[in-house]
């Protein structure tokens, strides 16, 4: 029998990629600390009624004080008794139709993400309120109010602008002094000057009692400098480490046998040499050797083979596999930082560290202009000392004005805005944008590479042939398929019930580890597993056969392809590209898809390291290469590749090591984000050239002291808006 065992995708896929949760699939039995909180992923609850039937039930459970479920996340917090473990509340989530699997939350970090994105919507609200209070307060003075009166309205304005800028300008004070400090300049650097510049310029002319001061100037540069910062904020937000999330998908505790007793103990406290039990459904927590046991491991999300792998004693194991049919007991030979799991989150971990160094349009205009804003603003500042004969108050003016001018907010707008409108319009074509970077270098792939199980195809296997058998038959294959957990018995299952028929009196049903099942029907010995087992001649196709005494049937099963794979395909070698489909399953299957779908270019049995040598071996050539994948066998790929995209059903791993997720089933946008972000990035060099130009006809005149402060921040304001709405055009 064969494979594709994946967790099933979510009712809802866009509130499964919103989740920053990580879908663990812990060893069955495993314990928990007595009298703890005990947190548990639940990825396929979608709405507020899940919310509600997950948080009744728990909170009537004995032995569960309170229980609370996080829907962004997926996650069900239980606050438990001594005695409680999370094996317990897991079967009982999964009585309640829910799949649940246990975190360990020791290797999920907490990030600062969500800090960020509020302390930085705090601060936009607070320089808007600012802003618009100054605002009243210009309004008496623009109409006339003059002496006392005009330097009291300025006092109030200082009164509220001093500590607002103070406030709300911290990420730019504290990115220019880091700058600084390693003796460098980047962009927040003439941002920074310009705010206090400004301020102390206001500061002095109110002191002074002069006729104006630019209050409201400073703090709507802030605000719109807050909102880009913002803007671009969002664009990563949804960005979580895979490496971290690897590392979360390991086994947190293993069932140790000390002295023929089962004892649950963290793996870390797991040495080489120990005796681990894993029962059936389990995922395997170590590396290790089948000591005692038979079994079928499943191994599609580490290597992508559909076909499942026979385990016997002596034949090794790797962490992450998963155990079908049999209990194993395995000698551990390699544990927690040392597993094969583990080593392949160093590797995607290096890969994603690698594929960080991208230097975007906006870091390249950032190093060409930063620079240059304050040695302008200078140089304005002595050219009107030496016209003016020394008129420090003109001189600063011009100066502050200039600089102001030359302010990098549309700038800084210009990446994000087009992200933003372009990931909105994308998002309601089913893809989520999640790196902040990545249409940009969408835009420049010439290669697409294709995982197929669970990529191409649904990953799921389906019997193909059932008309080709009597109902008897069927029903006998039911009853036999109904007693075993193999994924080809559920699917044979599922698609007999479908068709409304009920199992047939077969009795003595026993389950043979590793090969099938078996029981007696009219007195006959009757089997459905493997070939050989069943005394049939094995095919070529992937398949379950069934003896009834002297007459054996096969039961053959395909991969579904998943919607949209031969239209992608074809649009994108339509659009100029090279397409290749690589994968761990075997060379039939692989050359049999890339036929069907006209994929010239092929690779089978790949090891999740041999994907990611072939995408560096291609970009080492100068490719751009685009990796489409979903299982943990593509993590490593999916952090090589130049760009990369993961189907809403995939692993959470493989969702986070990629940069784009596809919230459907239909891999169709899959083209239409190519295409879009070739267009977006034509937007984003637009933007660039409109503050280009409009540098080149307002620093003139701000140059010639033709404009005060005011009218700087105001046309600062016009270009940043102009920005915008060039994005918006992405809508």
């Amino acid at each position: 029998m064969t494979s594709a065992l994946r967790p099933p995708p979510s009712a809802c896929p866009a509130c499964s990629i919103a989740s920053s949760a990580s879908e663990l699939a812990a060893a069955r039995g495993g314990g928990g600390d007595e009298g703890a909180r005990l947190m548990l992923s639940v990825p396929t609850a979608h709405c507020a009624g899940c919310i509600a039937t997950i948080e009744r039930d728990l909170n009537g459970a004995p032995g569960v004080v309170s229980a609370r479920v996080n829907l962004t996340l997926k996650r069900v917090t239980v606050e438990a008794e001594a005695g409680t473990t999370a094996a317990d509340i897991a079967a009982r989530l999964e009585r309640l139709g829910f799949e649940a699997h246990e975190l360990d939350t020791s290797a999920l970090s907490m990030t600062e993400t969500d800090r960020q994105g509020r302390d930085l919507l705090m601060r936009v609200g607070v320089s808007g309120f600012a802003m618009m209070n100054i605002m009243l307060l210009s309004v008496a003075v623009w109409a006339g109010a003059a002496d006392a009166t005009r330097d009291l309205f300025h006092l109030i304005s200082a009164a509220i602008a001093i500590p607002t800028v103070a406030f709300a300008g911290q990420p730019f004070f504290r990115s220019a002094a880091r700058a600084l400090a390693a003796r460098r300049l980047n962009m927040d650097g003439p941002i920074a000057l310009a705010l206090v510049l400004t301020l102390a310029l206001s500061l002095y002319e109110t002191l002074n009692s002069g006729p104006h001061a630019y209050f409201e100037a400073v703090v709507m540069l802030t605000f719109f400098l807050l909102i880009g910062r913002y803007l671009d904020y969002r664009a990563r937000a949804l960005a979580r480490s895979a490496a971290q999330e690897l590392a979360a998908l390991e086994v947190s505790r293993a069932i140790l046998l000390r002295d023929g007793q089962e004892v649950t103990v963290p793996v870390a406290e797991l040495a080489v040499g120990d005796l681990v039990l894993v029962r059936p459904g389990g995922r395997v927590p170590v590396d290790g050797v089948v000591s005692k046991g038979r079994s079928e491991l499943d191994r599609s999300l580490l290597t992508g083979e559909t076909l499942p792998v026979v385990a016997v004693p002596d034949t090794p194991v790797s962490a992450g596999e998963v155990n079908l049919t049999g209990p194993l007991t395995l000698r551990v030979t390699a544990a927690g930082r040392d597993s094969s799991l583990h080593r392949m989150a160093d590797l995607v971990a290096m890969a994603e560290a690698a594929k960080n160094r991208y230097t975007t349009l906006a870091d390249r205009a950032a190093r060409a202009y930063a620079p240059t804003i304050p040695l302008l603003s200078l140089g304005a500042f002595a050219a009107w000392m030496w016209i003016s004969g020394g008129d420090l108050r003109l001189s600063a003016n011009i100066a502050i004005a200039t600089l102001i001018i030359t302010c990098p907010c549309a700038l800084g707008l210009a990446v994000p805005a087009v992200v933003t409108a372009a990931s909105g319009r994308l998002f309601r074509r089913g893809l989520l944008i999640k790196h902040a970077t990545a249409l940009e270098r969408l835009a420049e792939v010439d290669t697409v590479v294709f995982d197929k199980t669970g990529t191409l195809t649904m990953g799921a296997p389906e019997p193909d042939n059932l008309d080709d058998h009597p109902e008897a038959a069927l029903r006998v294959a039911l009853a036999l398929a109904e007693a075993s957990s193999h994924p080809l018995a559920q699917a044979l299952t599922s698609a007999l019930r479908a068709r409304g028929l009920t199992p047939a009196e077969v009795t003595e049903l026993r389950e043979a580890p590793g090969y099938g099942v078996q029981g007696l029907w009219q007195g006959r010995a009757v089997k459905l597993g493997r070939a050989g087992w069943v005394g049939a001649t094995h095919a070529a196709t992937t398949g379950a056969y069934l003896s009834l005494g002297d007459e054996t049937r096969s039961f053959t099963f395909t991969d579904a392809l998943r919607p949209g794979a031969e239209a992608v395909v074809k649009a994108l070698r339509d659009r100029g590209l090279e397409v290749w489909l690589i994968s761990g399953d075997v060379a039939p299957a692989v050359e049999a898809m890339a036929r069907r779908l006209g994929i010239a270019h092929w690779q089978a049995g790949a090891l999740p390291a041999e994907k990611a040598a072939r995408i560096e071996a291609m970009q080492a050539e100068g490719r751009r290469v685009l990796m489409v994948g979903d299982g943990l066998n593509d993590t490593i790929a999916l952090s090589t590749a130049h760009v990369s995209i993961s189907p809403a059903s995939a692993l959470d791993a493989a969702r986070a090591a990629s940069d784009i997720v596809l919230l459907g089933r239909d891999l169709a946008p899959v083209a239409e984000t190519v295409s879009m972000s070739r267009i977006a990035l034509r937007r984003i060099r637009e933007n660039f050239w409109q503050s280009g130009l409009y540098n080149a006809i307002f620093v003139p005149v701000a140059l010639l002291g033709l404009v005060t402060p005011l009218i700087a921040a105001l046309l600062m304001s016009l270009s940043s808006i102009t920005v915008s709405l060039n994005a918006l055009r992405l809508k």
